[in-house]
């Protein structure tokens, strides 16, 4: 961090042949230069869906923060925190110079590389104070040794620097760009990270107004639900309306997940390895059809657990039965062979632990986001997502509700997100469970199903569970999977029975610990664990800064 902050200026040992920070700059090229470096793709995302009870790996088993031994050495908070202040320390550098192009550059030009520069910033603080609290607050650039006398600034003086940084941002950003340009930072991405944002820090009339700005946006036809759920996350759908924010990946450009990666979320008879998991909780977090979470449906069966449920489930999660890439996907303990589609042929149903030991220990595959051409290829080359309109027709819902605005507009927007899952209008309520309460703690109750299984395995969960605080109850929970072959009761296949689900929409497998395997138990340290540590590298260089709770 500490090198990122003083700039290039200090530390430049470039042969005087090439470019530094002291000649940089000098024209409209090296600007759009400057910004486009600001698009690397390790500087964007959400958090990892591994540290949430969505997801498991079954041969990591979990991590810091699902175990509970997340610590001031941790390398992947290190790596958080220092992606932040590198593209921190680059927009500094920018608006610290730019000026040195205003005689060449076109107006229209600087105003939109200083918007796309000062949007990236305000950007990583959000992630920052979100993960963080109180950080290290720098405008601008400064030398090695201010910045060993740095302190952490307040959370909250940075959140009003962030609201008016993105302000500024969407006022001169466009809203759409040419053909050529679909990704770069608009006016709608500026509005919804601030959207974001305040509704992460419980500010819910900011969060409200910015969500608000984007609908309007797709009022004009800039934004849209893609019609379908399951494509919009697949190759074909990278250009969708409803993308607001996404990183481009292209295996021929070489930017891909590795072979690794891939073959832990496709199935063993594709070659797989079928070790990273949907739980269980997930699974038993969406509806029936009828609107009604499973412990409170006539409709749900266990035995068939994927019959009369939120058709996001199918979209998300591999059905039990049915054909997956090229095979019959069946984990059932005496299903021995399956069919390989592509062949004809009978062979080792790998995907049963009766035949395959280390076959999915939850008999759950990832579906959601996987193409077909996965298992040939070996190679993730779908956009990701960073930020898509659901989330401000969801954020705008949830910040009406918190205001006590629970009117036509909240519950339209809540019921656009739903229709779309059943692939209706809106106005089809009679297609799907459209919600018509006005009571407040059973819509909180909807909006935390709902934003759950709308945004299975795109990394907001986490931050769910963190601000409403309820990571100490969903990562305190024993990740359950099947039994082993020689135990399962076949009267029980696939799960032995309903858990109950609470307000939280939290699944509770405590009467059904008998009849299930108890994977692993997770640990989360509620007097701590709400905020990261600070860096311990970063407290060994600068002893101002000030540690979190705890750590």
């Amino acid at each position: 961090m500490l090198a990122g902050l003083v700039g290039c200026s200090d530390l430049d040992l470039n042969p005087l042949s090439e470019s530094s920070t002291s000649t940089f700059y000098s024209n409209q090229k090296e600007l759009e230069l400057a910004v486009n470096d600001l698009y690397r793709t390790g500087f964007f995302g959400n958090d990892d869906e591994l540290y949430t009870d969505n997801y498991w790996h079954r041969a990591q088993g979990g991590n810091a923060v699902t175990y509970g031994t997340l610590n001031a050495d941790d390398g992947a908070v290190l790596n958080f925190w220092n992606n932040a202040y590198k593209q921190i320390a680059r927009v500094n550098s920018f608006l610290a110079n730019k000026d040195r192009a205003k005689n060449n550059t076109p107006a229209n030009i600087m105003t939109r590389l200083e918007a796309e520069a000062r949007f990236v910033r305000a950007y990583q603080y959000s992630r920052l104070i979100t993960h963080f609290g109180d950080v290290p607050f720098l405008k601008d650039q400064v030398s090695l040794e201010e910045s060993y006398k740095l302190n952490r600034a307040s959370k909250d003086e940075i959140l009003q620097f962030i609201f008016s940084e993105l302000d500024w941002a969407a006022e001169n950003l466009p809203a759409t760009y040419g053909s050529g340009e679909l990704r770069r930072f608009s006016k709608g991405a500026a509005l919804a990270i601030k959207a974001r944002t305040a509704l992460y820090m419980d500010k819910w009339a900011e969060a409200r107004d910015a969500a608000k700005a984007v609908m309007d946006l797709a009022g004009t036809g800039v934004y849209a639900l893609h019609p379908s759920y399951r494509d919009l996350f697949l190759t074909a759908a990278e250009t969708s309306k409803e993308i607001i924010i996404s990183v481009p990946r292209s295996q021929a450009q070489g930017v891909f997940t590795e072979t690794a990666a891939v073959k832990d979320q496709i199935s063993r008879n594709a070659t797989g390895f079928g070790a990273q998991i949907p739980t269980w909780e997930l699974m038993d977090s969406y509806e029936a059809t009828d609107g009604l979470p499973i412990d409170e449906s006539p409709l749900y069966n266990p035995r068939r657990p994927f019959a009369n449920r939120d058709p996001r489930l199918a979209a998300s999660i591999v059905e039990i039965g049915s054909t997956w890439l090229g095979f019959r996907y069946q984990p059932h303990p005496d299903t021995l062979r399956v069919k390989n589609y592509k062949t004809g042929q009978l062979v080792n149903n790998l995907d049963s632990r009766a035949v395959a030991t280390f076959a999915s220990y939850t008999g759950l595959l990832w579906k959601k986001g996987v193409d077909l051409t996965w298992a040939d290829r070996l190679v993730e080359d779908n956009d990701q997502i960073i930020l898509r309109y659901a989330e401000m027709l969801l954020t705008y819902a949830e910040a009406k509700i918190e205001l006590g605005e629970i009117d036509a507009a909240a519950l339209n927007a809540l019921n656009q997100v739903r229709a779309r899952a059943y692939s209706v209008n809106v106005n089809q309520t009679d297609k799907y469970p459209a919600v018509t309460t006005t009571d407040k703690n059973g819509l909180r109750t909807i909006i935390k199903r709902e934003r759950r299984v709308e945004f299975a395995k795109e990394g907001l969960r986490y931050m769910d569970l963190i601000r409403w605080g309820i990571a100490e109850k969903a990562l305190t929970k024993p990740v359950v999977g099947l039994p082993d072959p020689n135990k399962q009761d076949r009267t029980k296949w696939p799960f032995p029975g309903v858990p109950t689900i609470d307000e939280d929409g939290i699944p509770d497998y405590s009467a059904l610990l008998s009849d299930v395997k108890v994977l692993a138990i997770r640990n989360f340290d509620k007097t701590k664990q709400y905020l990261w540590p600070i860096p311990a590298t970063e407290r060994r260089v600068n002893t101002n800064l000030t540690q979190n709770t705890g750590y």
